[in-house]
């Protein structure tokens, strides 16, 4: 049995806004081992970006944790205080953001940018900082790091930026890695780049890591095990073979029908029905899916929806799974 990094139970998140509370994340279970990459997908506004902020404790003013356990190192992350969170952030535990060249400081060397995170958490003479910073870079894969050390974040291409928040995130060989999105806005040829990286660096150091990524494909291509995300709920866990092999969640079944590599042509593509519910409502479902799936029957309304176990390792969260 491999280590466990990262056990979360019953994750829930709201925002308070104008209109009422909005109830971003429910009840969010799942967990990372040793070695392992997890996707976390879904739509846009799924909750697979707040649940990562909510780990970490980078959620803003407005939102707060309602309930739910995230234990890492044996400690319940939502129980810490800032200070502590603080020593974790980018020494344990490491982000990389979606927008690469938004998360560096625009007015500082980005080589400066990753010696400031190893200072921070492994102090040591300016001569040992510098030569780990060019290291982190090698280890990226960056050509003549020196002369990019020296860089801002405006003189490097999005996939430049993209290799230089990765080697800040790994920088303090980290064991839990979350990638957010780290191949928005970058061509195939990159993406493809990125990612390797990515798998290679987890594989080579046994880190684990979760990957939050809207596109199956990637997710199927680099994950171990893939938590489907919709309307701030998991509906579906299982190893990545299975997943793609069998989906037992209607809305699993719905983004597989609309990925392009599984269909013949354009015709054969099936959009997901319908729209995700406002979730500021009072009256969502037990299953926010249910007001968009053909399958719906009235024991679809029945409270205490929960995921269980449809096959060895997947487990799915429908009363009527397929």
């Amino acid at each position: 049995m491999s280590e466990a990094l990262l056990s979360v139970r019953d994750l829930s998140v709201a925002f308070r806004t104008r209109g009422g509370t909005l109830r971003a994340v429910e009840g969010v279970s799942f967990g990372v081992v040793k070695g392992e990459i997890l996707g976390i997908v879904g739509e846009s506004g799924s909750g697979k970006s707040v649940t990562a902020l909510a780990l970490l404790g980078l959620l803003d003013a407005a939102a707060h944790v309602t309930s739910g356990r995230v234990v890492f190192g044996g400690q319940d992350l939502l129980l810490l205080g800032q200070a502590a969170l603080n020593g974790l952030r980018g020494a344990e535990l490491s982000i990389v953001f979606q927008n690469p060249r938004a998360a560096l400081n625009p007015i500082r060397a980005v080589g400066a940018q990753i010696a400031d995170v190893i200072a921070r958490h492994d102090p040591g003479p300016a001569a040992a900082i510098r030569a780990r910073m060019l290291d982190a870079l090698r280890q990226m894969r960056i050509a003549d790091p020196e002369h990019r050390a020296a860089a801002l974040p405006h003189e490097l291409s999005g996939g430049l930026c993209q290799r230089i928040g990765i080697a800040m995130a790994l920088a303090c060989s980290p064991r839990l890695l979350i990638a957010d999105e780290p191949t928005t806005g970058l061509d195939v040829t990159t993406q493809a780049a990125v990612m390797d990286l990515l798998r290679d660096t987890v594989r080579r150091r046994g880190m684990g890591a979760v990957l939050i990524t809207h596109d199956l494909a990637l997710a199927s291509a680099y994950c171990d095990r893939i938590v489907v995300m919709h309307a701030g709920q998991v509906v579906e866990d299982a190893p990545v073979a299975s997943l793609f092999a069998r989906p037992r969640h209607p809305y699993t079944a719905a983004l597989l029908g609309g990925m392009p590599s599984r269909a013949e042509s354009i015709d054969a593509l099936v959009p997901v029905p319908g729209s995700p519910p406002d979730l500021r409502r009072a009256d969502l479902p037990p299953c926010r899916f249910s007001e968009r799936c053909g399958r719906r029957q009235p024991l679809c309304a029945t409270p205490g929806l929960r995921l269980g176990e449809q096959a060895p390792g997947h487990r799915v969260a429908c009363r009527l799974p397929l």
